[in-house]
């Protein structure tokens, strides 16, 4: 039978010097410098160094989405982003366009360049409920309707979506936009000026013309205050309001101001279907023939203001017209085969209802 050997625990000399000839041991590979590390921890220790590598790489890229995110969200608030939106929800009459004639030959370019190029400058909408408003792009809006009748392409429109509603900074846009691509005629700014007070948008033609054009000089917002007085004036009988030259409209505003409201508008009224010039020559001899102004009253002031009343057109044909001024009504009737006794009998029943 074996002797058994007695086994005893090595000293810590003998084991310091076991680890330092492991230490020395060269690595399987000659190339490689470092000491050799088992497979299984330099798997683990690999893994979760790109494990931590790709948490950082996510980190970042979704902190870059979330502002990227933010930054498109504000962009969108802002009215910076443009939507592909139905023409056929978008009101083209929203609020009141400045521009009262359209160039049809300027229509046929710009149809012609929407075929080919497409639409380069997005329009500007509101949201109105369900659908949108058109602030800016009347004549692009018009183009596109006209075009998707025989090309479904163009049954979208690239909009930008502002939140300006129908107050002032939808008709700023508007003519702002206006301003600069095709300037408006001097009777279109007094006009519009007029009308978004008309619509509750300004207390005043003066505060909307103050508003609407305060880009402009002093001297410049004044004769669109003039021509807003011979729209409020005149702008009912007028047939080529856009036709008439600065100079033209600030000679009728200073007859207007002196009193000549009456005899102008008569003779408007009178005239049958005038080209401009024929118009032009019917108001010029009504401001002849009005009295001159006495020279308190020639200067600054409004016109005396007289209301056109709505039309009332009657069942056999004809029609009856009304203005109203603060000491004056105006009835005039328009109907024939009227005999005097008739006349006479109006007359009478007038003064009784009014007695």
């Amino acid at each position: 039978m074996a002797k058994r050997r007695r086994l005893t625990a090595p000293n810590t000399a003998d084991l310091e010097e076991l680890e330092a000839g492991f230490a020395a041991k060269p690595a399987l590979n000659p190339f490689e410098a470092s000491a050799t590390t088992p497979p299984i921890a330099q798997v683990a220790a690999e893994a979760a160094t790109l494990n931590g590598m790709a948490s950082v790489t996510d980190r970042v890229a979704l902190a870059q989405d979330q502002g990227d995110a933010a930054l498109w969200r504000d962009a969108q608030e802002a009215g910076l982003v443009a939507e592909m939106l139905p023409i056929n929800q978008i009101d083209a009459e929203f609020i009141r366009r400045d521009r009262m004639v359209e160039d049809e030959e300027a229509m046929s370019e710009l149809l012609e360049s929407l075929r080919v190029h497409g639409l380069r400058t997005p329009i500007e909408v509101t949201r109105d409920g369900d659908g949108y408003g058109l602030i800016s792009g009347f004549r692009r809006l018009d183009a596109f309707r006209r075009l998707s009748e025989n090309d479904p392409r163009f049954s979208t429109i690239p909009a930008f979506v502002r939140e300006s509603g129908s107050g002032q900074g939808a008709y700023v846009s508007m003519v702002e936009e206006n301003e600069l691509r095709s300037n408006l005629s001097p009777y279109e700014r007094g006009r519009i000026a007029v009308l978004a007070v008309g619509q509750g948008i300004f207390d005043t033609t003066e505060a909307a013309v103050d508003v609407l054009f305060a880009a402009a000089s002093k001297a410049k917002r004044s004769k669109v205050r003039s021509f807003a007085v011979v729209h409020e004036a005149l702008g009912d009988l007028l047939q080529h309001p856009v036709a008439l030259s600065e100079k033209a409209g600030l000679k009728l505003a200073s007859a207007l101001r002196g009193g000549a409201q009456a005899q102008l508008r008569q003779a408007l009224a009178e005239a049958e279907a005038l080209d401009p010039k024929s118009e032009w020559a019917i108001l010029e001899s009504a401001m002849n023939a009005a009295p001159s102004p006495n020279k308190s009253n020639s200067r600054g002031g409004r016109p005396k203001q007289v209301k056109p009343l709505p039309p009332v057109s009657l069942p056999g044909g004809g029609d009856v017209l009304a203005e109203l001024s603060s000491d004056e009504v105006r009835i005039r009737i328009r109907l024939k085969g009227v005999s005097e006794e008739d006349v006479q009998e109006l007359v009478k029943q007038i003064a009784h209802r009014l007695s």
